[in-house]
């Protein structure tokens, strides 16, 4: 099996409007609808992972500086193929929760060597 990091992805205001305008019934509905989600996945979930933050960039010159990037969580998990994942996340609740969101999957390549 090889190991994906799994995107979760929109636009930041897309994020900021969702956390402004959903209640805490729709929270906690969009918290249960992620559970269900994990335990259908099993096996192949291996770290449901958690919402991302602000982001920094360290540039060559070692300038660091805040920068604003579509990343709103992530997880990681093994599949067979990259399109075997993709294909088993096309009704993940993360696609229905705000405009315009998606998912990236990116396989995790073994380090050379090692």
């Amino acid at each position: 099996m090889k190991k994906f990091l799994v995107l979760y992805k929109a636009s930041a205001e897309a994020f900021q409007q969702a956390m402004k305008d959903s209640t805490p019934e729709q929270q906690k509905a969009g918290m249960e609808a992620w559970m269900k989600w994990s335990q259908k996945a099993g096996p192949s979930l291996l770290d449901m992972g958690g919402p991302l933050g602000k982001s920094a960039r360290v540039a060559t010159n070692g300038e660091v500086s805040t920068v604003v990037n579509d990343l709103g969580g992530y997880s990681v998990m093994q599949a067979e193929s990259r399109e075997a994942l993709a294909g088993s996340l096309k009704e993940h609740p993360h696609l229905t929760m705000m405009a315009g969101s998606s998912i990236e999957v990116v396989e995790i390549m073994p380090i050379p060597g090692i």
